[in-house]
């Protein structure tokens, strides 16, 4: 009896479980489909596709913009930028991996190229970037509540430099060696400047704390 009564009830759970795992799986497939059409109807040169595309993750891009840009102008720069190589060139998309994915590793190789422009124009190296520029008022502090806004008012006051290697690093998970390759920068640079902009970073959250403060 006490077989037949645990058999009945991995039965109901299944039966439960079922509706909503296929569910999950239909939903999935709906997603793939839907992402097919609109990398056929680009292909194709659909306009009105190309603006499902564009509605569709221009949010998160634009995120990702912001992060590397020190201002709202010079983020839409680069996403525009960003999206007109990704109808220019998704016909190249191989279908593996994630479509978002590649998608947004053309956002940051666009924002690198911007970087790689502005620092001939200044005609400053990363190594050039001095420790006198970070901030050294107040000492930092280990855990302190910031919304993301502030955490993304911090990171743009970042010198370009460090805003640089700081978002490769952090937030696209490339190594030091990689980082190295694509700034023509040593990897020992790489490093040192990660370290400073964490330091200069830790340093401005601190700051925006007290601005906070002092405004309530």
């Amino acid at each position: 009896m006490v077989k037949i009564s645990n058999m009945s009830s991995d039965s109901n759970t299944f039966a439960i479980r079922q509706p909503f795992i296929k569910s999950a799986l239909s939903k999935k497939r709906d997603w793939v489909s839907d992402e097919e059409r609109i990398i056929d109807g680009c292909i194709a040169g659909d306009r009105k596709i190309q603006k499902l595309l564009y509605d569709r993750y221009s949010p998160t891009m634009m995120g990702i913009c912001m992060r590397y840009s020190k201002s709202q102008d010079e983020a839409e720069d680069i996403m525009q930028d960003g999206f007109i190589k990704v109808f220019t060139n998704i016909e190249g998309f191989r279908r593996q991996g994630s479509f978002e994915g590649w998608i947004k590793r053309i956002m940051v190789n666009t924002a690198l190229n911007y970087y790689q422009k502005s620092k001939k124009n200044r005609h400053q190296n990363i190594d050039e970037i001095r420790e006198n520029t970070i901030i050294d008022d107040y000492e930092p502090e280990r855990k302190l509540p910031y919304t993301q806004m502030e955490m993304l008012e911090a990171i743009r006051t970042l010198p370009a430099g460090y805003n640089m290697i700081f978002n490769l690093y952090v937030f696209e998970k490339y190594k030091h060696r990689e980082i190295a390759e694509m700034l023509d920068i040593s990897v020992n640079t790489s490093k040192s400047q990660l370290s400073k902009a964490r330091t200069f970073l830790q340093k401005s959250l601190v700051h925006i704390k007290h601005k906070r403060n002092t405004q309530q």
